[in-house]
């Protein structure tokens, strides 16, 4: 009686070339970035070698500290690490995430020594995009997100801010608190 075959031994070399080689179309090119929204009308992306991590973060994990600016929403222990908490939204100048939630939605970001947990709004997933495609934002934002910005791009029908992760970590707002 012969064996029922298993499903890689249908699959001959060809067929397995023609299921792992990238397709080169359009949504396959350029960088991975992290789309997210830091409130109603502004969505922004992160580059994925600076997102370290995505999680829904229940508020009561969140421990609040007396006599820090508004943006700083306390420290959050995660995996053996605690880290700063900051509405990035409010730090950027732009309205923060509600306050009356049962969850946050959290990114870690981490520029290999230092990690920092930002608060966004919503995280819609991963986009593709090339570098050229990531343009000067003169003119089209104010000149407080400039030095947290790498650029604009106009990505289906909207533009995204295209944030550094590094220069978020990096800014006097954290650091002269």
């Amino acid at each position: 009686m012969p064996s029922k075959p298993s499903p890689f031994d249908l699959m001959n070399s060809s067929a397995l070339a023609r299921i792992t080689s990238p397709k080169t179309n359009k949504k396959n090119l350029g960088d991975a970035y992290l789309k997210f929204h830091l409130g109603q009308q502004t969505s922004a992306v992160l580059s994925m070698s600076q997102a370290q991590e995505v999680f829904v973060l229940p508020i009561g994990r969140l421990t609040p500290m007396p006599n820090m600016p508004p943006y700083v929403m306390g420290l959050q222990n995660r995996r053996s690490k605690v880290l700063w908490v900051i509405d990035l939204a409010k730090m950027l100048g732009l309205p923060g995430v509600e306050v009356n939630v049962q969850h946050y939605n959290s990114v870690i970001i981490n520029n290999g020594s230092v990690s920092l947990l930002l608060i966004v709004q919503s995280v819609e997933g991963v986009v593709r995009l090339t570098p050229e495609s990531i343009q000067p934002p003169l003119g089209q934002v104010s000149s407080g997100l400039v030095p947290y910005l790498r650029g604009c791009v106009f990505f289906e029908q909207e533009i995204l801010l295209a944030l550094d992760a590094e220069a978020i970590m990096r800014s006097p707002l954290l650091h002269n608190t």
